[in-house]
């Protein structure tokens, strides 16, 4: 009989915790064989200033990672951010229906980029990375877009749209690690954790 396989993601002896309430990036973790706990770390802080979106995300990354820690630290603390970024604008997750239709309707027949945060705090230290991604989307019709918004996917979704979703068929190519766009970059994340273990 075959004993429990061995941990490929997570080698280390404390207790993960992922800081986040997104079910895309539980899924992630999970698809990696990791086992962990989830604790919600509330609501998104503010965008910090001027901050580029390879920084910003790091900063509200570890703001998520930092506040599940005091509640738990006997733990190694994941903490996650993604933002979307056209022309240099970025989109948060939109408002409600208008706004992500409004959204989508920039980001169709266009490429943008996916900037995605992480942190990982334990132990009384802390350490964050960023993973870029080039997304590029095909030409959507009107129908075809108010179609998506109606299937409620876009609203809770930095840029309006969930590339492991629906939103799939309309991607032409992405540049770069799949997972970061979900979410999560799993690779990163696995080195910045192999300093915890």
């Amino acid at each position: 009989m075959r004993g429990k396989p061995p941990a490929l993601f997570w080698r280390g002896s404390q207790p993960l915790v992922l800081a986040s309430a997104s079910p895309r990036r539980v899924a992630l973790l999970k698809q990696a064989g990791a086992e962990f706990t989830v604790v919600d770390p509330g609501p998104d802080g503010a965008w910090p200033g001027t901050a580029e979106a390879r920084h910003g995300v790091r900063a509200l990354a570890l703001d998520k990672a930092r506040r599940v820690a005091i509640r738990r630290a006997d733990a190694v603390v994941i903490g996650a951010d993604t933002v979307v970024v056209l022309r240099g604008e970025r989109l948060g997750k939109p408002s409600g229906e208008d706004e992500a239709l409004a959204m989508l309707r920039r980001l169709h027949g266009r490429r943008h980029e996916v900037w995605t945060g992480i942190a990982v705090v334990g132990g009384g230290e802390a350490r964050t990375a960023s993973e870029g991604v080039t997304v590029h989307v095909a030409r959507m019709n009107d129908q075809e877009l108010a179609d998506y918004v109606a299937t409620g996917e876009p609203l809770d979704k930095a840029g309006a749209y969930g590339i492991q979703g629906r939103f799939g068929q309309f991607v032409k190519r992405i540049e770069g690690d799949y997972t970061a766009v979900v979410g999560l970059p799993l690779a990163r994340l696995r080195a910045v954790l192999a300093d915890f273990a």
